[in-house]
């Protein structure tokens, strides 16, 4: 009896964990909702979520301070699409480099829980900047996977980006990384 019991929960279990699995993972992309121009969205303030961008380009204040580069815009958000697309698990949802403005949908290695990221090069002076605005799909917490993802990406196009809250290193005086 208790056999037949077991085998029955296990099966149920079964069911259940298949049954989540398949929804996270045949979830469709609805662009509407995450195709959304990252230099006027208001952020959740949720920590699964990182806005990094070019200070002073954003409504909300960016947790990540990125670069101006001396391209176009078109030219650094293609550099920036190549980066994405060399990525794992990963494609796009909306958007190309001749609208200025791509989503991606990242999925997580193991259960496939999606991450979207919207980036968009903005004209910074005689430049231009990349404003990338990561967030989980489900959840509150995600350990800091967006905001890795974003450095990572980042750091691909050379780019040391910083806490856009950290003052800049000025030579001769100490800093945290000085050992």
């Amino acid at each position: 009896m208790l056999r037949r019991l077991a085998r029955w929960l296990g099966v149920a279990l079964v069911l259940i964990l298949g049954s989540g699995y398949a929804a996270i993972n045949l979830s469709g992309h609805d662009p509407q909702r995450w195709h959304v121009d990252p230099v006027s969205a208001g952020l959740r303030g949720t920590p699964n979520e990182i806005l990094a961008a070019p200070p002073g380009t954003t409504a909300a204040a960016p947790h990540i301070a990125t670069q101006v580069h001396a391209a176009s815009q078109r030219a650094l958000l293609a550099r920036f699409d190549a980066v994405a697309r060399a990525q794992p698990r990963t494609q796009v949802v909306a958007g190309d480099v001749e609208s200025g403005m791509i989503s991606y949908v990242q999925r997580t290695p193991v259960i496939g829980f999606p991450d979207y990221l919207t980036v968009k090069a903005v004209p910074v002076g005689d430049g231009a900047g990349l404003v990338v605005w990561s967030r989980s799909r489900y959840g509150r917490d995600d350990l800091g996977a967006n905001r890795q993802r974003v450095r990572t990406w980042l750091g691909e196009l050379g780019e040391g980006a910083a806490p856009a809250h950290t003052p800049a290193h000025t030579p001769g005086q100490p800093s945290s990384t000085d050992s």
